[in-house]
């Protein structure tokens, strides 16, 4: 079984779903969606030992290839699993169009699938370019609402701007190998491997989301809570760090290639957790968290631990996409993202139960999963300077600092009682309690000869562990939480500082995003309209004259046309006439000599249904002497 089996699957279901589901209810519509995905899990696993590499040659130069690897293997396998609970949430939460939004989910996960199994840029562009189409699709799910497409579109064009990147990175290989293989990077050098590098640290930073990036994420929150779930945890946001990590060996020919992924990444997880920190709404508190985390991620790569960077890949993801889907649930309940209008806990105990769980991990609480993560991040980071180390423990402080916000904010326990909303459906709550075993699950990595059996296994190489930063850690994380319950212990309120306000807003990216959004908006109008005034008027000047000229003709030709219509209008009325007194007799003689005829054929029918048998062998054999006859004559003839 060929690689290409694994993303086709994806596509083909999701094809499948949105044709044939038309009719399915929501339980239908969930165990369909779930089973399309177990399906092409198992796909994946079928393909995946059946070859390591497969291609498809496009041209006598160019080709398209897959190609098996640690991370592409890792992601292959993490994807599918984190949209399995998603799919199912999103087939029972959402009312509006929920066939067209699971398929949409399905073929998201083809293309991810894809981009991650590719083995050169080529594919890999093609990939990327899919993965930013179903983004698009899901954050504009809800297109009929005001401001959403303008959200959608800020987006994709801020994600686009770095996309450029990789067009340029894959020019300069193809420029200096004649090709566009992943291992051709190890060919370059001089300036075309700056250029190639700088390209694809550009196109990963703009998919996910690190400074000066960060911001297109509150965009993106115009999308449902599942798209957003999955956005967050294993696709779109996932796909910068897989390429990092992916090409990792090659990327490190350039000598700034280290240090600028280590003060990106820092950068972004100490400002993405203060943005966090102050954030009202839960949607945006959780897609900063998303840029910190995946800046952690960057330090790992930048520190040369690539295979760190993977594990807290997998960690985050299971508790992020459970975070986003207890987020909706809170959002169903008082019809509001604000986190002042939440605290639901007394309302929905055993939802706030299960974010505990996922805000503990978030918050780096050992021993859940995330929490070994996160310190193994720290550990990478002090091999390359003992400052990088805090900097890592203090952006892991303030991870615990907005995961304590979000869980007391929206499951604290109020003297208001609310009965407004619906309770969370079957779907609802499966989706969101397998999330939160599987990050209970995760627990084990804290199991010494468990986590070196799995590095062992993915040929993973885990960095050295320091007890002194670890108690660094567990120190800083728990003071974040208690700043977190001090900041909670009363409703906040409405007027806040005018710097909080900046904070929130990313230091005033999100401003800027807008206004280069908006700025290209309109240059396009103002393009179109040029367009219009240059090709389209001469063009109109042109159908004017020849309007005109027809007009004049017709004009002239006005009595021409006149007199024949009044010379066929007279034909067809003497014809009416001819009819009326001459076709009288063939109009009425025809049906009534017919009618006789069928009456005398029954009749003579009737009659010789006599019940003797000798009248039924005389009608025998002339209807045989007849059948003989007509093949005499057919003999003749």
């Amino acid at each position: 079984m060929t690689l290409w089996v694994v993303p086709l699957t994806p596509w083909l279901l999701a094809l499948l779903l949105y044709g044939a589901g038309r009719r399915l209810g929501p339980l239908a519509l969930g165990l369909s969606a779930g089973v399309a995905l177990v399906l092409a899990l198992a796909v994946t696993g079928l393909s995946l030992n059946a070859g390591t590499a497969a291609s498809f040659r496009w041209s006598e130069s160019l080709s398209l290839g897959l190609e098996r690897s640690t991370a592409g293997d890792i992601f292959a396998w993490l994807v599918p699993l984190v949209a399995l609970p998603v799919a199912l949430y999103a087939a029972v939460h959402v009312s509006q169009a929920p066939r067209r939004l699971v398929a949409l989910l399905l073929a998201f996960v083809g293309a991810m699938q894809l981009l991650v199994l590719a083995s050169d840029l080529l594919t890999l562009l093609v990939a990327w370019e899919l993965v930013g189409a179903c983004s698009w699709g899901l954050i504009l799910h809800r297109w009929q609402e005001e401001g959403i497409p303008s959200q959608a579109m800020q987006a994709f064009l801020v994600t686009r701007l770095g996309d450029l990147g990789l067009y340029i990175a894959a020019a300069a290989l193809f420029a200096g190998t004649g090709g566009f293989g992943y291992a051709a990077l190890g060919e370059l050098s001089g300036g075309l491997l700056q250029v190639a590098v700088a390209g694809i640290v550009l196109a990963a930073a703009a998919k996910s989301a690190q400074l000066p990036f960060s911001a297109w994420l509150f965009a993106a929150m115009a999308g449902p809570v599942p798209a957003s779930a999955l956005l967050h945890s294993a696709t779109m946001v996932a796909a910068g760090t897989f390429l990092l990590a992916r090409l990792a060996p090659q990327l490190e020919q350039a000598a700034w290639f280290s240090p600028l992924v280590v003060f990106l990444g820092l950068a972004t997880a100490l400002i993405g957790g203060l943005v966090a920190s102050f954030q009202g709404h839960a949607k945006r508190l959780l897609a900063a968290s998303t840029s910190a985390q995946y800046g952690l991620m960057w330090v790992a790569v930048g520190a040369g631990f690539p295979g760190v960077a993977l594990l807290h890949a997998i960690t985050h993801a299971c508790l992020k996409a459970g975070l986003f889907l207890v987020a909706g649930l809170a959002e169903r309940r008082v019809d509001s993202y604000r986190l002042a209008d939440m605290r639901l806990g007394r309302v929905l105990p055993g939802v706030a139960g299960l974010s505990l769980v996922l805000c503990l991990a978030l918050a780096g609480v050992a021993p859940l999963g995330a929490a070994w993560s996160k310190e193994q991040i720290a550990s990478a980071a002090a091999d390359v300077s003992t400052w990088l180390a805090l900097g890592i423990a203090f952006a892991g402080g303030l991870s615990a600092l907005y995961a304590t916000r979000f869980q007391r904010l929206a499951f604290g326990r109020s003297q208001r009682q609310r009965s407004s909303g619906r309770s969370p459906a079957w779907g609802e709550r499966i989706a969101l309690t397998g999330l939160a075993l599987v990050t209970l699950m995760l627990s084990l990595l804290w199991w010494r000869p468990f986590s070196e059996a799995i590095a062992a296994f993915l040929g993973i190489v885990l960095p050295k562990e320091h007890a002194w930063l670890m108690v660094v850690s567990l120190i800083l994380v728990a003071l974040g939480i208690g700043v977190g319950l001090w900041a909670t212990r009363r409703s906040a309120p409405e007027a806040k500082p005018a710097w909080q306000a900046v904070l929130a807003g990313w230091l005033g990216l999100l401003t800027l995003h807008q206004g280069v959004a908006d700025g290209v908006m309109r240059f396009a109008h103002s393009l179109a309209r040029f367009d219009d005034c240059v090709f389209d008027a001469p063009a109109t000047q042109l159908a004017l004259g020849i309007r005109g000229t027809a007009r004049g003709l017709a004009r002239g030709d006005d009595r021409v046309v006149d007199a024949g219509l009044m010379m066929t209008a007279r034909c067809w009325q003497w014809l009416a006439d001819f009819n009326a007194r001459r076709g009288e007799w063939l109009a009425d003689g025809l049906p009534s000599g017919l009618t006789k005829g069928v009456d005398a054929g029954g009749r003579w029918a009737q009659a010789t249904q006599s019940g003797q048998t000798h009248h039924y062998y005389t009608m025998m054999v002339a209807g045989l002497a007849a059948f003989f006859l007509f093949l005499l004559l057919g003999a003749f003839l």
